[in-house]
């Protein structure tokens, strides 16, 4: 994909840090996050392929989790990012970590990233993969109002939601705009249900945060996560399901920052011992 076809809003001004939202989402869930972010950093949100406002690829283009991060690998090159700062939730924690694993991360912090679902997660998937495929059958109108029905709106908030019951979490529906034949979620989810993180190095710090409520990729996931990231700081965020952003911004924001100071700080250092083997403090200049 054209790198300058991606939509993205930005704010701040320092180190560059991106936002990566999950599968059937868009940048705007990164709205209260990034609002805190942006007093320290250039925070940019962005649309994947396929959501929000940037295209999906063609039907007969390659679309995974390979070729998103290629793109967003490609965007970052296009803005002149450099080693950015990368966060992402469920679809974009995986893509975060991907660009990780390339060297082009300057620290990592992810929330519930696919690719680490046991073999009952991925049949869930598999299963949300399929009812969604036969949603497509049925009219678009027919599903908006199967949408806004109350046992609808309920199971949303379950499946969704660290606690269905809180205010803020009464709004949360099913988004059925996505339920089409060759949609860029009917063509992604399956992609989700066969992909598998492998174990490969990441050197720049990583978090790797889970709620302990998520209800659709399960929590129990943490476990092989941390076996194939060992170097990452595992946290549990009590009380947040799958979109910690929407039930806990203030945490995310803070786990966020916690992982960029830590690479910050990292950096620093290393400055300070490259300038002192050369003879000279690093503020001494050239």
């Amino acid at each position: 994909m054209d790198p300058k076809r991606i939509a993205f809003e930005e704010r701040g001004s320092g180190r560059p840090l991106v936002l990566l939202h999950g599968l059937g989402d868009r940048r705007q869930s990164w709205t209260a996050v990034m609002a805190r972010l942006a007093e320290d950093y250039r925070v940019l949100c962005v649309d994947l392929p396929g959501f929000g406002a940037t295209p999906a690829p063609a039907p007969d283009e390659p679309y995974d989790v390979r070729t998103l991060t290629d793109d967003i690998q490609a965007f970052c090159e296009l803005h002149g990012l450099g080693r950015p700062h990368l966060a992402g939730n469920s679809l974009g924690g995986s893509i975060a970590l991907e660009l990780g694993v390339r060297g082009l991360a300057a620290s990592v912090t992810v929330f519930s990233p696919a690719g680490f679902s046991d073999s009952l997660g991925r049949f869930g998937i598999r299963a949300v993969g399929g009812l969604s495929r036969l949603a497509t059958h049925v009219p678009m109108r027919t599903k908006e109002r199967l949408a806004d029905t109350a046992p609808a709106r309920a199971l949303a908030r379950v499946a969704l939601r660290g606690d269905p019951t809180s205010p803020r979490a009464k709004a949360t529906r099913f988004s059925v705009r996505g339920l089409q034949k060759g949609s860029p979620f009917i063509r992604m989810v399956s992609r989700i249900a066969e992909y598998d993180f492998t174990a490969r190095p990441i050197e720049c710090p990583v978090t790797i945060a889970w709620g302990d409520r998520d209800r659709t990729l399960l929590p129990s996931s943490a476990v092989h996560a941390h076996r194939r990231v060992p170097n990452a700081r595992m946290v549990s965020l009590i009380g947040s399901g799958h979109i910690p952003m929407a039930d806990d911004p203030v945490t995310a924001a803070e786990h966020i920052r916690w992982t960029c100071r830590a690479a910050d700080v990292g950096d620093t250092r290393v400055a300070a011992r490259n300038a002192a083997g050369r003879g000279r403090s690093p503020e001494s200049g050239a």
